[in-house]
């Protein structure tokens, strides 16, 4: 078989399909804070939709109900445990240079 025949010869190999992230059950909602939390990353961005193997119609779902959570403080806008554990330190950092002075 000549090489311009052969690169078009589909491959047989088979694939796992994938379930998807959200079931036909659940309701994309800003109140179901178990389902939006899930699609938001440690810092609180919202993940993308190559990430979460959503389609787009889904995508603009979660990203607008995130977004009226956040606005109703349901939802922080992001994730402060890391920001609150370097502030202490350097808090307790100057605290103990102007103790020394």
């Amino acid at each position: 078989m000549e090489k311009s025949k052969r690169l078009f010869l589909k491959s047989k190999r088979s694939f796992r399909r994938r379930l998807p992230p959200i079931q036909s059950g659940d309701r994309i909602d800003y109140k179901n804070m178990g389902l939006i939390s899930r699609f938001i990353s440690e810092q609180g961005k919202i993940l993308s939709r190559r990430v979460n193997r959503f389609t787009l119609k889904q995508q603009r779902l979660i990203t607008i109900a995130i977004k009226q959570a956040r606005i109703l403080s349901s939802l922080p806008f992001l994730n402060n445990e890391k920001q609150f554990e370097k502030s202490e330190l350097t808090t307790r950092t100057t605290t103990l240079k102007k103790n020394r002075n």
